[in-house]
């Protein structure tokens, strides 16, 4: 499902200049958030202090949490009155919030969570899990600071719709990048029922709701769950969103390409940068960012495979979607991984190999060798 275009004179007039972190704060809150809690970690830090400073403003909570398992567990309380609620962390924070995010998504809570990254080395965390279960989150990439705030945007629409968390991967170059951008709400349609909701209105009725990672049907005491029929209809449902949430890719110059660089989020705005200008000088090579990373935009990228002989993988980590794009290939073409980890001394997430001079001579050289 893709984001309405703003009206362009509109989004013109309402553009202000910020940071990335204050602007994925405020879109959030344009979302409708009113529930976000959070244990800083640089750069989560910095999209905290915004809610901080921006959330009791239009009358919602926002809680520094003593940790992470803090944090999720009182987005989740949030989430379960159906109030909209989001958290986050980095990778590593994240790590601790795995337990709950599995039993978040085995409720069918919607709830948003951003991982503003450290490189991209937690690929597998969002795209995988590292709870228990099968489930799966949907994942958003954004490119910049503009998309983010899209992206942010959408995440509650898209959470709230199928009762699911929604994660959106940021980076530190998001969180302090400035762009000019418009944070006002976008509309996506009529907000999604809500009356599975805990709001205490069935209390004492003999009818009251029951949300839980084990059932959502109350029984009596001496009678268990029936975990096969629950997670099994777990299953059907999780299946239904993934036929029906769109996955998306951004791509260019495929239409005779050899060689197709794929990467995604900050990292691909380099990639396209070498690619057009390898493409200024005659070279055959195109260029696919996903944008959805969950779904993964595989006939996208199989569609490419039909011609190109070579894929070239971009990710800053040791190799992580390479995996998904080979899955997607089938062996209709070759895939090389040409990134690589590449961080500061303090692990915050700049880049010093990150150059687009340096992004075009790994291109040019797997050009010739694929020659």
């Amino acid at each position: 499902m893709s984001a309405p275009a703003l009206d362009a004179a509109a989004s013109t007039d309402d553009l202000e200049f910020m940071e990335g972190s204050e602007a994925i704060a405020r879109a959030m809150i344009a979302a409708g958030c009113r529930f976000f809690a959070g244990y800083p970690m640089t750069p989560f830090t910095e999209v905290l202090e915004g809610m901080a400073k921006h959330l009791p403003e239009v009358g919602g909570t926002c809680i520094n949490a003593e940790s992470e398992l803090e944090a999720v567990g009182m987005a989740w309380g949030a989430a379960a009155t159906g109030m909209p609620a989001a958290t986050g962390s980095t990778g590593q924070g994240l790590s601790l919030m795995q337990e709950s995010l599995a039993e978040i998504t085995y409720a069918r809570l919607p709830l948003v969570v951003l991982n503003m990254a450290r490189a991209q080395g937690d690929y597998f965390q969002a795209t995988r899990g590292g709870g228990h279960g099968d489930y799966r989150h949907i994942v958003l990439a954004p490119k910049d600071v503009t998309e983010a705030v899209e992206l942010v945007q959408e995440a509650f629409y898209l959470a709230s719709l199928w009762r699911n968390p929604v994660l959106v991967m940021g980076d530190y170059y998001i969180a302090h990048t400035w762009q000019s951008v418009s944070v006002k709400p976008i509309d996506f349609g009529p907000e999604p029922d809500r009356s599975w909701a805990l709001d205490g209105s069935t209390g004492g009725t003999g009818r009251a709701k029951l949300i839980s990672p084990l059932a959502d049907t109350k029984r009596e005491d001496d009678v268990g769950y029936d975990l096969a029929e629950f997670y099994g209809r777990r299953g059907t449902e999780l299946d239904h969103m993934v036929n029906q949430v769109e996955p998306r890719a951004e791509s260019g110059f495929l239409e005779d390409a050899r060689l197709v660089v794929v990467a995604y989020g900050t990292v691909a705005q380099y990639v396209r940068e070498a690619v057009a200008a390898l493409r200024a000088e005659g070279e055959r090579v195109g260029f696919i960012r996903p944008i959805t990373l969950y779904p993964f935009p595989t006939d996208v990228i199989r569609a490419a495979a039909a011609d190109a002989e070579c894929f070239a993988v971009y990710e800053n980590n040791r190799g992580q979607m390479v995996e998904d794009v080979r899955l997607a290939v089938l062996e209709r073409a070759e895939v090389r991984f040409i990134g690589g980890l590449s961080v500061d001394s303090s692990g915050f997430g700049i880049a010093p190999d990150l150059d687009v001079a340096a992004v075009r001579a790994r291109i040019k050289s797997t050009l010739e060798e694929i020659s």
